[in-house]
């Protein structure tokens, strides 16, 4: 019978496997990814388990409360795989009774802080979606050891579908958790990342196949997947050179809960620490564009966030002198310090949201980690009708018409992400392009278009591109960002209107996406706008000179001529009935109000190849 560890050490269950892993060894705490210590001394590798905390999406330049908790790290000197129904047969049962229980935040304020972000951040064009957290907490009277324990065996024994149970007992830091999302792994060469987004809360007596329909025709929850998947193909395209293609959906069925996910697959040589970095941190619990997700997240949230929507991340050595990576997120995580037991908990909001309905998602997320930890009652399946039929229970997701149902959404996705993708069609070989990030890392998926085209295309952020560099690309790209672009006071939209001016005064090849596309209308004499209702996530077919486009839009602002306006000084005007500007084009200029590079994009690269034609032309 094997030993209980004793502190400090990580208990692993991962999913598929039969086998619960013990890694035990020394605590290492470090200041950067970069630092992780994959090797010891001598130089050969060895396996570490790290925890990751929010904080270090400083490292990416982002912003975020410091709280000080440390990028924690295991340097394993001992790995055991154990059967999961041996080690149950050690682990406490008894229930650990919780104190002064609740949320740090009440349900009434956080419904102001839902409206707050939706009128003050997504209605200023401040990005698509933001997850706001919020924090259950209560005292836990007991050995801390013994507690994680407990928890740990509880999950084991009642949680379903998780990719990870786990629990990490290290001095002064306890995590027990059951996290359903991989972030990102990487093995072989392949990294996967897994975006889940859309919660269906199990209704009394468990989910059923007619209240899982009603949840997957919601197109507030088929967005908000959308969303996050555009936002993790940002990252793919970042670190792989194949950009990332996509499967799915699928559903995430766990014990209170269910989810729909895609899985995005790529290509990449990068070190393991380097793709943890590029892709810090998931959508799914921070929003997008991420840059200034972060920036919202530290203006609403009352406090840091501690190891929250970080991640857990075993690097392993592998057969070719590199290290393997596994990293789910850190959501579904109970933590306990100082005898508190915290359990964080957030709601992805979007335009559509309803304050209440987010506060409930909120209860149903921390229930379903106190369910599953035993601290509450858990659900008890409603008794069956006796003049009911009986049906054999089986997971819904492979009930054919909730599986058509599931398929049915890639109808409305760009088959250039859901295709294996080929060399590139090569039409404008031998050009170079420059792509203007101005803080929406859509740019790296557009880069990876470009290329795919025969551009040998290269990212500049806003604040580091040079005049030089502005006049030598033989096609700029100016890219999309968040904000007001009639915001003087902003630096970044300032800098664009210079990147846009200088381009034209140039008369060189130049193209203009979405913010930039704003800029240049306005450059003209274009009014800019609101729009009544922001276009986050939204898919429309649109006349773009003549041709129909199917178009993904994250735009809060639109530029708007008079209805039948065709031109304004040198641009041609591709507009709709309102007037809302889709598309301009000049000598050597073209520009595009939608998202070319967005999965929502059916028809983005057909439109991307015409547009730079004529742009070179």
């Amino acid at each position: 019978m094997t030993a209980l560890p004793t502190a400090p050490f990580a208990l692993l269950a991962r999913e598929g496997s039969s086998d619960v892993e013990i890694l035990t060894g020394d605590v290492v705490d470090v200041d950067l990814l970069a630092d992780i210590p994959l090797h010891r001394a001598d130089g050969t590798p060895q396996e570490v388990f790290a925890l990751v905390p929010y904080r270090q999406v400083r490292e990416r330049g982002f912003e975020a409360h410091d709280d000080g908790v440390p990028l924690r790290c295991l340097v394993v000197s001992g790995h055991e795989r154990v059967p999961r129904a041996e080690l149950m047969s050690q682990l406490p049962t008894a229930a650990v009774p919780l104190t002064d229980a609740g949320f740090d935040i009440t349900d009434e304020d956080y419904a102001e802080i839902v409206r707050r972000v939706i009128a003050d951040e997504i209605g200023r064009g401040e990005g698509a979606n933001f997850v706001i957290r919020r924090d259950y907490t209560a005292g836990v009277d007991a050995d801390a050891t013994t507690a994680a324990l407990t928890w740990f065996r509880a999950l084991l024994e009642h949680e379903r579908g998780a990719y990870w149970t786990f629990a990490v007992v290290t001095e002064g830091q306890i995590a027990v958790g059951a996290s359903p999302e991989a972030h990102v792994s990487a093995q072989g060469g392949m990294v996967t990342m897994n975006p889940i987004s859309g919660t269906f809360r199990h209704p009394a007596g468990g989910a059923t196949k007619a209240t899982l329909t009603e949840f997957l025709r919601s197109t507030k929850e088929t967005e908000e997947l959308f969303m996050v998947v555009d936002e993790e193909l940002k990252m793919m395209s970042a670190v792989c050179s194949d950009g990332g293609r996509i499967t799915g959906p699928h559903l995430k069925e766990m014990s209170r809960l269910t989810h729909t996910e895609y899985m995005l697959r790529g290509s990449s040589r990068m070190d393991p620490r380097d793709i943890l970095r590029e892709t810090m941190f998931a959508p799914t619990v921070t929003g997008s564009p991420m840059q200034n997700a972060c920036t919202v997240i530290a203006r609403h949230e009352t406090g840091p966030r501690g190891y929250y929507s970080g991640v857990a991340a075993l690097f392993t050595p592998n057969e070719v002198g590199g290290h393997d990576l596994d990293a789910p997120i850190l959501i579904r995580t109970a933590y306990l310090v100082d005898g508190r037991l915290r359990v964080p908990v957030g709601a992805t909001l979007v335009r559509h949201s309803d304050p209440d309905g987010e506060v409930s998602e909120t209860h149903g997320k921390a229930a379903g980690v106190l369910g599953a930890i035993g601290a509450v009652p858990r659900d008890v399946p409603a008794a069956p009708d006796d003049d009911a039929p009986t049906e054999p229970r089986m997971p819904l997701g492979s009930d054919p018409e909730i599986a058509e149902l599931l398929s049915s959404r890639n109808a409305r996705l760009a088959p250039f992400w859901l295709e294996a993708q080929a060399g590139g069609a090569g039409r404008f070989t031998g050009r170079s392009a420059l792509v203007v990030d101005a803080e929406d890392r859509f740019t790296t998926m557009l880069a990876h278009q470009l290329r795919h085209l025969g551009l040998d295309a290269r990212i500049v952020a806003w604040d580091a591109v040079t005049e030089a560099e502005v006049r030598a690309a033989d096609v700029l790209v100016a890219g999309p960002g968040p904000g007001d672009p009639r915001d003087p006071t902003s630096a970044r939209v300032r800098r664009m209107r210079d990147v846009v001016a200088l381009r034209r005064s140039a008369d060189a090849p130049l193209v203009a996406v979405c913010l930039s596309h704003q800029i240049l209308a306005d450059s003209v004499g274009i009014e800019l706008s609101p729009l009544p209702s922001p276009h986050q996530g939204v898919q429309k077919d649109v006349e773009v000179f003549g041709t129909t486009a199917s178009i993904g839009f994250y735009n809060t602002f639109t530029a708007r001529v008079p209805a039948g306006t065709t031109a304004v000084a040198d641009l041609e005007v591709s507009a709709d009935a309102d007037g809302a500007v889709h598309a301009l084009r000049g000598p050597h200029t073209a520009s595009v109000q939608g998202h070319l590079e967005s999965i929502l994009s059916r028809d983005g690269m057909r439109t991307l190849e015409q547009l730079i034609a004529h742009a070179v032309s």
